[in-house]
């Protein structure tokens, strides 16, 4: 298998593994402890360095459980990175939730870190825009929060270009710590923020990408053609807005005449949908996710398959996807 590659985080110093792993949905409803260890270990083993979280991922529980499997591993707190995100909040008081003022994200700080169990997070992201903060106040904060010693950088996930360039220059005009990346979903049938709304931010100001998505929630992988499988992220509670999404008629469509592009290339639907994103020289890495751990090992294949993306394939990738994509 090829060996896991590093990619500069925007234009900052630090790296990241070509592909990390991501927690959303699965820890805390679908992976306990012991399956997210498995699968972390995994990950680790074969050169997988960022580990992507969220204080709104399972309530705060899936912090708790990669808090303990992290606290369990002896692995050098140096060798990996670690994420979480801020804006949904755990609870319902007014200035406690859909929001990115300086209070809660001082307090949030403090808490994620708890479960955690660590010192700091290397990437902190506002995890939405929040309309009713002064932008220069969340700024302070996140720039605050880094120098503090809890957090190394920053950035946003689903920010407009518009967004991100304001805090960048609001930073920048103050002297404070700029954000340096973005989460943004990405695969083949979500594109348009980044091939066409982000290329000034990544021309400009240097933003990375840690994506996520890749498999548009299963869908590319061809698992649900025939209907939502019962062990599936479809059939989590709370989630019934996914399967609605899981059960699209034309996207379904797109995934059966992708399959035999994917058989050409000897890989699955997944390697493909997977390589197809990392084949974008703006995305620093892509967030995997993965229940079991012959999953793990079945997405890092992905990385033998980028360099099989020619400019034939990936135009007949585009023809078939066009009529579905968000672009």
């Amino acid at each position: 298998m090829t060996a896991m590659p590093y990619r500069r985080l925007g234009r900052s110093g630090v790296k990241v593994s070509a592909l990390s792993f991501g927690s959303w949905v699965t820890y805390g409803n679908q992976l306990g402890e012991s399956s997210a260890r498995e699968c972390m270990a995994a990950a680790y083993d074969a050169g997988v360095n960022f580990f992507d979280n969220a204080e709104v991922y399972a309530k705060g529980a899936s912090e708790s459980i990669m808090g303990e499997v992290l606290a369990r591993s002896g692995w050098r707190r140096s060798s990996y990175l670690v994420s979480t995100k801020f804006y949904w909040g755990l609870h319902d008081g007014v200035n406690e939730k859909n929001t990115l003022n300086r209070k809660y994200l001082m307090q949030a700080i403090d808490a994620s870190l708890a479960r955690l169990k660590l010192d700091y997070v290397d990437l902190v992201f506002c995890h939405r825009p929040d309309p009713d903060t002064p932008i220069e106040e969340t700024v302070h904060a996140m720039h605050d929060m880094i120098a503090s010693g809890k957090a190394v950088y920053w950035g946003t996930s689903e920010w407009s270009a518009e967004e991100i360039a304001q805090a960048w220059h609001v930073a920048e005009r103050h002297h404070l710590h700029k954000p340096v990346m973005e989460q943004p979903q990405y695969n083949l049938f979500h594109r348009d923020r980044m091939e066409r709304e982000y290329a000034r931010v990544f021309r400009d100001l240097g933003i990375g990408t840690t994506t996520w998505s890749p498999l548009a929630s299963g869908l590319l992988t061809g698992k649900y053609n025939d209907g939502i499988p019962p062990d599936s992220r479809g059939t989590v509670k709370g989630y019934e807005w996914l399967a609605e999404r899981l059960t699209d008629a034309r996207r379904l469509d797109v995934v059966r005449h992708l399959a035999p592009i994917a058989r050409e290339l000897d890989c699955s639907l997944a390697q493909l949908a997977i390589a197809w994103c990392l084949r974008n020289p703006n995305v620093s890495t892509v967030i995997t996710g993965a229940s079991r751990v012959a999953q793990v090992h079945e997405n890092l294949k992905a990385l033998d398959v980028v360099g099989r993306l020619d400019a034939a394939i990936l135009a007949r990738i585009d023809a078939v996807t066009a009529p579905a994509a968000a672009r």
